[in-house]
């Protein structure tokens, strides 16, 4: 398992975890931004009116409404880049790594409103008479690049393992284990059971349940944001302080939080503000392409509105939340994750500046420390002259071994500082957390106290099993471009199977996954869209003096 995290996090940091891809994915969201003269401001009221079906007319084509496709994108979204994935990004690089995250989302605005506009103004009508679109119709039918199109739809279909499927439910299991103690599997059981219910009845049934799914869901979690953060209110100034300032110097070390650099957090920010919104991604686009509409960039404007809520909104909602609560810098009892740990040669103290200034530069890649190889002995679960245990980036307290639920007693052995032929070994102690479980620690500092924990259970369970029923139909419309609409049921069918045994499968390494898919869709969609800048203009101009003489008595802006 670790070895196929290490390939895997190799291949991450070439792709969708280097600079170069962080400032690809900027990059274009900048140019639009100015190129098309800051749409997602000077556009935004209109966004809200057309969502609500002011633009529309009666013959326009599509499968679902302008809300719809809205409430069905913003499902594949809304999803554990919210909740865990926030976490994880200010686990990795402090609360600056959440400032990144908004900017994604702002320059996100314009890139989700192109790549929807161009992919709905190529989609088609499928065999099956359904609207198939997404970026891979515009790169065949415009740019005539089929094979850019092949590459874009094949990684589709792993990204929708990858971000809408195996992160998900891994979310969402380890949850539910946290709060109610409920088996990995079972969960996994049921929910897959009921995903296949759902994706099978197609777009009609999913945008139904998700336009339902939502609303609820969205004003649950605001509530019990809402409520931690006034419960630690003394700390939300503070924490906005740290978001701005710690951009320009990083984090230092504080609890057992070892301290962040400037290009971690900006790194780290900006790849899970690509995980929440997936702006430049081309997944909504598929979403968006089964709109009612007539004019593309209607739907354009509608998909404008998805880095706004899901990122601005929800995940400032989120990063305040386990800022303001303290959560992020406490070490935590939990079970340790394989990934996770490592064991280094030597000691190391929290209450040395140098030890720390080392462990920092040792965790930012700044610096090699020696790996512990060897064994140890334990005593009744206490391993002797233990050295230092790193588990999530921090100093491990309070270690125990145990096996079947009892303390162990014998050798442990360790190979490079990672634990060798653990045969259902398991360690446990204090260390910091992240992802879902952090977040789900951090709802429980407010008034509401250890129930607040199920409202993150509990939306946890709707965001990401939303998130899953969006991705199924990401990667049906890319089975459909593929292969046809009639081997579609197969992609179902491999869908809910790796549904569930993502259900009991180790986090980490489906975080790792999820960043390289991503990367693989997002790569062929922005060199896609900006090539097409000048058609977009040209649309956009199209657009408003359409919209202005159907509205003669409306103020409308210059394209």
């Amino acid at each position: 398992m670790h070895k196929l995290n290490e390939i895997l996090s190799l291949i991450d940091g070439y792709i969708g975890g280097s600079q170069w891809f962080v400032f690809l994915l900027l990059g274009t969201g900048v140019f639009f931004t100015i190129y098309l003269k800051f749409p997602q401001f000077r556009y935004l009221k209109h966004s809200f009116r057309i969502v609500r079906g002011k633009f529309d007319k009666e013959d326009d084509q599509g499968d679902t409404s302008h809300f719809q496709a809205l409430t069905t994108a913003l499902s594949g979204t809304v999803g554990t880049g919210n909740i865990a994935g926030v976490a994880l990004a200010i686990h990795l690089g402090g609360p600056a790594a959440l400032f990144w995250m908004l900017i994604t989302a702002a320059v996100g605005m314009t890139t989700k409103f192109v790549e929807v506009t161009l992919s709905h103004k190529y989609r088609e009508v499928a065999e099956d008479g359904s609207i198939a679109g997404g970026p891979m119709y515009y790169m065949k039918n415009r740019l005539n690049l089929k094979w850019l199109a092949v590459i874009f739809a094949v990684a589709t279909v792993l990204s929708s393992f990858g971000t809408g499927n195996l992160p998900q439910i891994n979310s969402i299991s380890n949850s539910l284990f946290e709060t109610f103690g409920i088996s990995h599997m079972l969960t996994g059981g049921i929910l897959a059971l009921l995903l296949g219910f759902v994706i099978i009845g197609g777009i009609k049934r999913i945008a139904k349940v998700t336009s339902r799914l939502v609303p609820i869901m969205a004003i649950v979690y605001f509530i019990g944001a809402i409520a931690v953060i006034l419960y630690n209110a003394e700390n939300i100034i503070p924490s906005i302080t740290a978001i701005v300032g710690d951009v320009f110097t990083g984090t230092a070390a504080m609890g057992g939080f070892l301290g962040g650099s400037i290009a971690f957090a900006f790194n780290r920010g900006v790849n899970r503000g690509l995980f929440s919104n997936e702006a430049g991604q081309g997944s909504a686009p598929i979403a968006h392409a089964a709109a009612r509409a007539h004019e593309p960039v209607s739907e354009g404007l509608v998909a404008l509105l998805e880095p706004f809520i899901d990122t601005i909104i929800i995940c400032t909602l989120t990063g305040l939340v386990l800022l303001s609560s303290g959560v992020w810098t406490e070490k935590h009892e939990n079970q340790f994750q394989e990934a996770d740990l490592v064991v280094l040669d030597g000691t190391y103290s929290e209450s040395s500046e140098s030890d720390v200034a080392h462990l920092h530069d040792y965790l930012v890649g700044k610096e090699d420390l020696p790996l512990f190889t060897g064994s140890l002995q334990v005593e009744n679960g206490v391993i002797d002259d233990q050295p230092t245990i790193l588990h999530a980036r921090s100093v491990a307290e309070d270690v125990k071994v145990f096996i079947d639920s009892q303390p162990y007693s014998g050798e442990i052995e360790f190979n490079n500082g990672k634990l060798v032929n653990t045969d259902g070994l398991k360690l446990t102690g204090k260390s910091l957390m992240h992802s879902a479980p952090l977040t789900t620690i951090a709802f429980t500092r407010s008034w509401f106290g250890d129930y607040g924990k199920y409202i993150v259970s509990i939306g946890l369970l709707m965001f990401a099993f939303s998130t899953a029923i969006s991705w199924s139909y990401y990667g049906d419309r890319a089975i459909t471009y593929l292969f046809g609409s009639g081997k579609v049921i197969y992609y179902h069918i491999i869908y809910v199977i790796g549904f569930f045994l993502a259900s009991f499968t180790d986090t980490t390494i489906i975080w790792t996954l999820s960043g390289i898919t991503i990367a693989l869709m997002t790569i062929p969609n922005l060199f896609g869209i900006l090539a097409l800048s000048k058609e977009m203009k040209r649309e956009v101009k199209s657009f408003w003096k359409e919209y202005a003489q159907r509205y003669p008595n409306e103020k409308v802006p210059k394209g």
